[in-house]
């Protein structure tokens, strides 16, 4: 299915191209349609899941009709769509549940991760580490045992026959600076070696930590990039920070960023030779948990 949020962005764009249109201002609109500035100001930001009736009525009142009303209406109907990510209400996190929806209509997922492995490839006990992390910054946002359940999910949908190509650069610090059991981590190491090896659609680089990147700056912070699978979809950068997720739409932005991912995964070791260096260190912790280090 479509990203219901993408659709929401794009038809954000149309409502406040057709409002423009009129040289209308978002209190003049509302109350030529009947509706309240703060319902306009939020639809026009992509904030709301509109209500398909609502929307029909506004094209009417504003005498939109033809392909314009047609196209306007299938956004509308596209962006009220329900995913399996709106089953679990608030208790999956809402970080997550943009993620979930953005997976849902991706062609194509590239990501920086400079915290912690892609969480669609975790593993349960993996999850539970870092849940336990979590709980030792303070409250949290969501329950425990629904976000686990979510992020089976979202791995069903990447590891399904039309999911997205995913690549993924890890940050080699980032694997050794997690606080989480030598065993466990092993464990997650195997299993990411596994899935990888399994699916030509999905690929790791490892970035070595001691590898320089040259041509600009180090990455600030973990992002994702995605591209959808209809052209008027516009690709976006999710950037990853400590109290939310920024989502980035402008042209200049989002070259920005690609170039930033494309000098990443350059200076990253193949993925072969990237496999090989998580064995090797699966292996290590391995040998360190059966130690007792």
């Amino acid at each position: 299915m479509p990203s219901p949020y993408v659709r929401r962005r794009r038809l954000a764009a149309e409502l406040r191209k057709l409002r423009e249109e009129r040289d209308m201002t978002a209190d003049e609109l509302a109350r030529f349609v009947y509706q309240s500035r703060t319902k306009i100001t939020r639809l026009e930001n992509g904030q709301v899941r509109p209500d398909l009736a609502e929307i029909m009525d506004m094209l009417d009142r504003l005498a939109v009709t033809g392909r314009q009303y047609d196209k306007i209406v299938r956004l509308a109907r596209d962006s009220a769509e329900r995913g399996w990510w709106d089953s679990f209400g608030d208790t999956m996190g809402p970080r997550q549940k943009l993620y979930a929806d953005l997976e849902s209509g991706a062609d194509t997922i590239r990501s920086y991760n400079q915290t912690a492995f892609p969480a669609v490839l975790q593993t349960p006990d993996f999850i539970n580490a870092l849940v336990d992390l979590d709980q030792r910054q303070g409250p949290l946002d969501y329950r425990p045992e629904r976000m686990t359940d979510a992020r089976t999910h979202r791995q069903r949908r990447l590891l399904h026959p039309e999911g997205p190509t995913y690549d993924a650069v890890l940050d080699e610090c980032m694997i050794h600076r997690l606080a989480v059991p030598p065993a466990v981590k092993a464990a997650q190491l195997r299993h990411l070696i596994e899935v990888v090896t399994d699916e030509d659609r999905i690929t790791v680089w490892i970035l070595p930590a001691d590898q320089p990147i040259p041509g600009g700056f180090l990455p600030k912070a973990s992002f994702f990039l995605y591209t959808f699978p209809e052209a008027a979809d516009p690709p976006l950068a999710v950037v990853d920070t400590v109290t939310t997720d920024l989502v980035l739409t402008k042209r200049n932005d989002l070259s920005r960023y690609i170039s930033l991912y494309d000098r990443l995964r350059e200076a990253a070791l193949s993925p072969n030779d990237s496999l090989a260096f998580l064995q090797r260190l699966a292996d290590r912790l391995s040998e360190q948990a059966g130690s007792g280090a």
